[in-house]
């Protein structure tokens, strides 16, 4: 039976600001998927008014917990209409279609992630430099509106054709600091996170600058610490463990 989620939230008129009226399957053309994930897919796709590349991540409310669906395409697209920064990635709208929310993205040719992937071999230490310095600059912004990423890892820091570097899926994001959710990636997740689980404990914007110091781990080394640890046993070793430092002696 189809959702009618939409229907029933869009009767909130500060919710139905937050989406564009227009049908996308008219505005954009030439979609290619370029990534897909638990979220749904990421396509390519060229805007049929300015001829300009965007991005369109497609994420479906129906099914199972369509409900919490929704609520999370609401959060994600109310912080991404707020954000403004060079280093974070640019958003241009939202659209309906189908019982699927297009949001639409500046085009970015991949991510850091892919960039291991594509090389095989580990980036080099200006680049990793670079990489970071970029990365702290979009979280400086966020931190200083007491936002937190909460899932900075290689796959989620972007590059344009130019080079820059874009924080991006905010997903997972929170809009206040300090926070108690358990949320985020297990390899990359701070301590403070992980006994948010049982002890309801706060945390604020200092476990993302975890986050991306594991990170800079994983561009070193082709993979984050504990990544042979299974994702449950990696919670208790994390909490456990001294903070991780690199396994190479090149560095």
């Amino acid at each position: 039976m189809p959702s009618t989620i939409p229907t029933e939230g869009l009767k909130d008129p500060e919710t139905a600001e937050l989406f564009f009226k227009e049908d996308p399957e008219k505005l954009f053309t030439d979609l290619r998927e370029v990534g897909h994930g638990s979220f749904g897919a990421v396509y390519s796709a060229r805007d049929v008014h300015t001829s300009e590349v965007v991005a369109i991540k497609k994420l479906s409310y129906t099914g199972m917990r369509s409900t919490k669906k929704w609520q999370d395409i609401i959060k994600e697209v109310r912080f991404l209409q707020i954000l403004k920064h060079p280093n974070i990635i640019e958003y241009k709208g939202c659209y309906l279609s189908e019982h699927t929310a297009w949001l639409v993205m500046e085009y970015c040719i991949g991510s850091v992630s892919d960039l291991l992937i594509v090389h095989k071999k580990p980036l080099q230490e200006m680049e990793i430099a670079a990489i970071t310095h970029g990365a702290l600059q979009g979280l400086a912004y966020l931190h200083s509106h007491a936002m937190i990423h909460r899932d900075i890892k290689a796959a989620n820091i972007l590059l344009t054709e130019q080079g820059q570097v874009k924080l991006a899926d905010f997903g997972l994001a929170s809009m206040v600091s300090p926070a108690s959710s358990f949320v985020g990636t297990p390899y990359w997740m701070a301590p403070e996170v992980i006994l948010a689980k049982d002890e309801e404990q706060q945390y604020g914007t200092e476990v993302d600058i975890w986050s991306l110091g594991i990170t800079c781990i994983e561009l070193a080394e082709m993979k984050p610490p504990l990544r042979s640890n299974s994702s449950v046993s990696v919670f208790s070793c994390i909490i456990r463990s001294e903070s991780p430092t690199l396994q190479s002696t090149e560095w």
